[in-house]
Parts: C-alpha cells; structure tokens; sequence
C-alpha cells in the first residue's frame, strides 16, 4: 500500500511549485492510475514519492519512507522513462547484473524473460530493441526482485496495441497477487481500461479520487464509431431520424469519412443504414472522453425530452458495455477516436451506469474481489504464478467495511493465494500473461554480492577488453620504437615508458579501466532507478577497488610480457634481458598501475564522470608529482636516507620468505617523490568519497 501526504515540489524561482499539496492511497491488490494531462505534475509526483527529486510532503511504502527501507528495490519495482542500462549490454546480462546487485539467484533472470516473454531475446542488446521489447524489458527489470510495489512512469506511451494489452495484463496479474501498482498517463480511456482506481492531477493539484466506475460515470462517455464512404448523408439520416422519434442523439464529424454517435446504439445506426443503402465500413461501440483537448465539430445535434434522452443513453451505455472500449464489436478495424467537443452536452447520471455483472467503459468481466468490494483483475486474462514456500505469511482478505487487522510489515511482498481465472469473451485466445515464481529463500547480506554485481558489470561489456587490447598494442609499439632510438634504461623500455610522457599506455589503460567502473554508472545508471543517484556505499567501492586492481595487475604483467617478447623477436634476447633488481622494479610497477587505476575509481566516484576519472590519474605524475618533489627536495625538509636500515632494526624478527624486504622496499617507494604523490592523492581522493558518503547518508 502506498500513502502520498502533502506531495509538494520546490518552487522554480517565481514559478508556482510544480505539485502544491497532493495525497492519495494506491491500495495493495490494485491498480491505481494518476492521470493527467502533459504538464500536470504526473512524473514529478512519482519522483518525489521515491525521493528521487526535494520537496516537502511524505511516502510511505505499507508504513514506511523509502529511505527507512533496507533494500528499496525489493519494496518497489521503478520504471522512469527507458530502460537504463549500456546499450552494449545483452538482456541476459543485464538482468543478470541486476540479480547479483539484489542478491537474488542468477536463475531469476531466466525466469523474468520467459515472463516478460524476452526469451528469444536474451542475446540481443539493450540499444537494439524496439520500444515495446524496451518496455517489456523494463518490466523484467522491475520485477527481478520480486517487490511488493510498482511504480511506471506512462507505461504504455508509444505502445502498439497488442504491447500494450500484454503490458496492462502484467500489471494486473502483479496486483491479483497481492502487490501494489501504480502508473501515471495522460489518456483517460487508458486509466478507465487498466486501472481500479483514478487519481486525476490538474496544475499540480489532485482535482478527482475516484474508483474506476465513477470515473468512467462522470468523464467518460459512450458512443458508436461509424466509418462510412457516406458519412455525411448516414449523419443526415440518423439525426432526421431522431428528430422524429423525438431521441437525443448527437453525430460529431471526426474527419474524412468518420463518425461519432452518441446516444444511440449499433443496431440503430447499422438499421438505419441497411434501410437507405448506404455501405458501412466500421460499426463498432467505443468510448469517448468528456474531458478538454478535442478538436472534433459536432454535424448534426438534436435534443429531445429528458425521459427520452435517459432512456437511449442507458440503451446506449447497457450495448457499449458488452465489448472494450477501444475494440469494435464487429468484425471492422477500429482506429482511435477523437474526443467530443468540451462544450458538447454531458448525458445525465444514469447515461453509463454500468450492469452489475459488467466492467464500466465496456470491459471484460472481472472475477469480484473481497477486499472492499472493489473489482479485481479482468477474468479474460489467463494468469499463472508457480506455486512455491512464501517467506511471509499471508494477510487475509476482508470484506467491505472492514479494517485489516494484518497490518503490512517487511520490504517482502506477501501475496495471496492465487488460482487460474477462466478465459473471458473480449479475451479469448489471447496468450496467457505468466509472472515469474516468487522468491522463496532470499540470500543474506555478503560482501560477494556486490564483487560478483562488479564482475558482472565489468565482463558484461567489451569496453574492458578493447582498452586492453589497444593498451598491449600501443605499449609493444613504443617499446620497439624506444629500441630502435635508444638512450633509453632498460627498465623503462619494457615498459614502453618514454622519458617524455608522464605515464607509460598501461597506467592510463588501468586508469580508464577505473574510471569507467563509476563512469558508467552515471552514464547507465543501472542501480539508480529507486535511489536517484547511483550509491555510494563502502561495498560498492570496495568490489570496484578490487575488481580495478585485479585488472591492472594483470594489464601490467601482461604488458611487460608482450614487450619483452616484442623485444626479443625485433632486436634479439640481450635487448629483452630482465634487470637485476627487478623485485623493487616491479613492485614499483605494480604500484603504479594498480594507483592510476584506484585514482580513476575514486575519481569518477566522486565527480560522476568518467573524464573527470582520466583527469585525475594524468593530474597525478603531471600536477601532484612535481609539487611533492619540490616539497621534497626543499632545504628545510629532513630526507628519508637511511630508510631501510632503521626499518630492519625495527623488524627485528625476521619473517617467513623473507616478508621484511618486500616491507622495506613497499616503504621506500611511499618514501619516493611518485610513491608519495601517488599516497597522497589517493588518501585525498578516498577521504573526499569517504565525506560524501555521509553527507548522502546524512539526508
């Protein structure tokens, strides 16, 4: 259940706030709409319910802020706008990566594609897909961690008709389980088709809280779409004939040769038609709204006595009520209707007062639900859930007029039990909407789920493997190079260093490597949906330090490698030798890499981009190096000489395979000019994302 109090958005300099004071209740076991016209505050009131934009007012998910939630994506599932992910990434893997980052089994992801029906899709990539497949995969995403809660923002914009029937179906089926959806749009016949209840936002304020039925009651209105070659004699006809039996009927011209007739029935229309030979390509009851916006001219407009007008609106309400409300009732095609004029008359109470037995607008009959009396998910929906041990106990259900004395506890949705609903009329045939298993056995915090979400991250797309790649090529490069000019120390030619670059390929290899690890965090904000930003948090940090040190270490031995043998196949074996302190050699190496790379991560942390990331790995031998030796070298600055001799006196025991020597030699590179720049730029660099870890925290 969600409860929205006082939702109030900042003010925009002179501006009135975009939202000014908006509270309603998404019930669980239901759909809930918020409707509303471009500009009426729909997005800005989800993203302040996630906190992902300041303002005032509060939310709480049964009974708590997102912020007081352990692990908010298992309490909501968030669809903003696309998909975010790397459009390199496959569907498989970035569902995969979205299992390891909630801590669920790797088996999930398998299980939301046969549900989102992505299965054939799983090696596709993210920038590949169509907007409906998108859509599809960001319900996949949503439902990855199976939440109580869900959140869209206008789901089924730009949708076909069949991705958006399959769309609606899911979320329905969600709600029959016990969950909580809620969804903004900005087309009413939409909000009366798919959800149980409608919360209309105009200029930032709630201006209607309705159930569905009274919605379609006060806003929506039916009507009958007639397309005919003759249109313009079939509107004179029907109105002549109105006139004389004294009914009100009003034909609207929609364009072309389309009409719009309200208060009347199929059968008079298609009658009146067969009687003066007029040919009909499209018959068909439909619904209109009475909202603004419409731009249709009513033809011909007659009005009767009241007791007539009631008695052909209710005919009229009673026949659009036996089919959907965008579906014809024929065997024609229908397209989408145009809106009466705002200025055309509203009918009276009784117009679409909707049988018992039947969905307003003209929907499929629903199986009725006990909680409140309110209407559940469309019967014509064959819905299937894999049975399996819940992890929280089931709330029971309530007739009308009673309070739950189950209250919802826990970030864990606790669904009821659920059974296969027989297929209805407007929805026979149509493939069955399945959601995936229920999690039964969720895995405890470790410090291995955000290693493996990083792993995942890292080798999910080829970036990682063509840096390297270009690293090893351009490194074998200049060390040939270097070869063929000479003057240059043996120690630097394997590792392609010239004395003219502040860093050899493999150190800003590794320092791209690690500013990309939070660069495209930002980029592809994966983990940002329920959070606004992506999370700073100590075991996030901790699998990228890891994850980026592991990759310069291996970029860094295999770069040596490559040019030594480069080395020795151009200039022969005395060229490729391996000098003789190459202990101390190569843990300097190794430092260096392995620094440029944890400069990158911190870096791109802390300025969310991955160019701020390189610029502080070259800022460090180019900016900090210098002033750290000219500190240094300063007269009133004591020198470290001496260093390994007062350490072996310190380290008086001597310890196994020799450790105290690879101490000593670890000091005296800290004890350097670029050992001490290096130090002191990463302590900056980690106290800086240290201090705004809590500052997040703070809020």
């Amino acid at each position: 259940m969600i409860q929205a109090f006082g939702l109030t958005s900042n003010p925009r300099k002179e501006l009135p706030p975009a939202v000014d004071d908006v509270s309603f209740e998404a019930r669980a076991g239901r759909v809930t709409a918020l409707l509303g016209a471009s500009g009426a505050g729909k997005t800005t009131v989800l993203r302040l319910m996630l906190e992902l934009q300041r303002g005032r007012g509060l939310t709480h998910f049964r009974g708590r802020p997102l912020h007081r939630i352990a692990h908010p994506s298992r309490e909501v599932g968030v669809l903003l706008g696309d998909v975010p992910g790397h459009p390199a990434r496959t569907v498989r893997g970035h569902l995969r990566m979205l299992c390891a980052a909630a801590g669920v089994p790797v088996r999930r992801a398998d299980e939301v594609l046969e549900a989102a029906g992505l299965a054939h899709l799983r090696d596709e990539r993210l920038g590949t897909l169509s907007r409906g497949m998108d859509r599809r995969l960001g319900l996949a995403c949503a439902l990855v961690p199976d939440p109580h809660t869900l959140v869209f923002d206008d789901p089924a914009c730009a949708l076909s008709v069949p991705d958006a029937r399959q769309l609606r179906d899911a979320l329905r089926a969600h709600a029959a389980q016990g969950g909580t959806v809620l969804f903004s749009t900005s087309d009413p016949k939409e909000a009366a088709r798919s959800a149980d209840h409608v919360v209309t936002l105009e200029r930032g304020r709630v201006v209607a809280d309705q159930e569905a039925a009274e919605f379609s009651r006060t806003r929506l209105r039916p009507r009958v779409a007639v397309r005919s070659p003759h249109a313009a004699r079939l509107a004179a006809l029907v109105a002549k004939e109105a006139r004389t039996a004294r009914r009100s009927v009003e034909v609207v011209r929609e364009g072309g040769n389309r009409l719009a007739v309200y208060g009347s029935t199929c059968a008079d229309v298609g009658e009146t038609a067969f009687r003066h030979g007029i040919l009909v390509h499209q018959l068909a009851d439909e619904v209109g709204d009475m909202g603004p916006g419409t731009g249709a001219t009513p033809a011909v407009l007659h009005q009767g006595p009241r007791e007539a007008s009631d008695e052909r609106a209710q005919g009229a309400g009673t026949s659009s009520a036996s089919s959907t409300p965008s579906t014809p009732s024929t065997s024609s095609t229908s397209s989408t209707p145009s809106t009466p004029p705002a200025g055309s008359p509203a009918p009276h109470a009784g117009t679409a007062q909707p049988h018992p037995d039947t969905r307003p607008l003209g929907g499929p009959r629903r199986a009725p639900s006990t909680e409140g009396g309110h209407d559940g998910p469309a019967a014509g929906t064959a819905l299937h859930r894999t049975p399996g041990p819940r992890h929280a106990p089931i709330p029971a259900r309530h007739p009308r007029g009673a309070e739950s004395a189950v209250p919802d506890a826990g970030p864990c949705r606790t669904p009821r039990p659920f059974g296969v609903l027989p297929p209805g009329p407007a929805t026979r045939g149509r493939a069955a909407v399945t959601l995936p298993p229920p999690i039964s056995v969720r895995s405890a915090p470790s410090p291995l789920r955000p290693l493996r979400y990083e792993l995942r991250r890292a080798t999910g797309v080829g970036t990682g493997f063509v840096v390297g790649a270009l690293v090893l090529v351009v490194s074998a490069a200049t060390a040939v190079v270097l070869a063929r000019i000479g003057h240059t120390p043996q120690p630097r030619l394997l590792a392609a260093w010239p004395r003219e670059l502040p860093l050899p390929p493999a150190a800003l290899g590794a320092g791209l490597l690690g500013a990309l690890a939070f660069g495209d965090e930002f980029r592809h904000p994966a983990l940002a949906a329920d959070r606004g930003t992506v999370p700073r948090r100590m075991g996030l940090l901790t699998a990228k330090l890891l994850v980026s040190a592991a990759v310069a270490l291996l970029l860094a031995a295999l770069t040596v490698g490559c040019d030594a043998e480069v080395l020795r196949l151009f200039y022969g074996p005395e060229v490729s030798e391996v000098p003789a302190d190459w202990p101390a050699l190569g843990a300097g190496w190794l430092g260096l890499v392995v620094g440029c790379a944890w400069s990158g991560v911190l870096a791109a942390g802390i300025f969310r981009s991955t160019t701020a990331g390189l610029a502080a790995v070259v800022a460090v031998p180019v900016v900090v190096v210098p002033l750290v030796q000219k500190v240094w070298e300063g007269p009133s600055v004591r020198t470290a000489a001496g260093l390994p001799l007062r350490v072996r006196e310190v380290l008086l025991t001597q310890w196994p395979f020799g450790g105290e020597r690879y101490v000593v030699e670890v000091l005296t590179l800290v004890a350097q000019p670029v050992g001490g720049a290096m130090t002191l730029s990463l302590t900056a660099l980690l106290c800086a994302y240290l201090l705004m870890t809590l500052r997040s925290r703070a809020r």
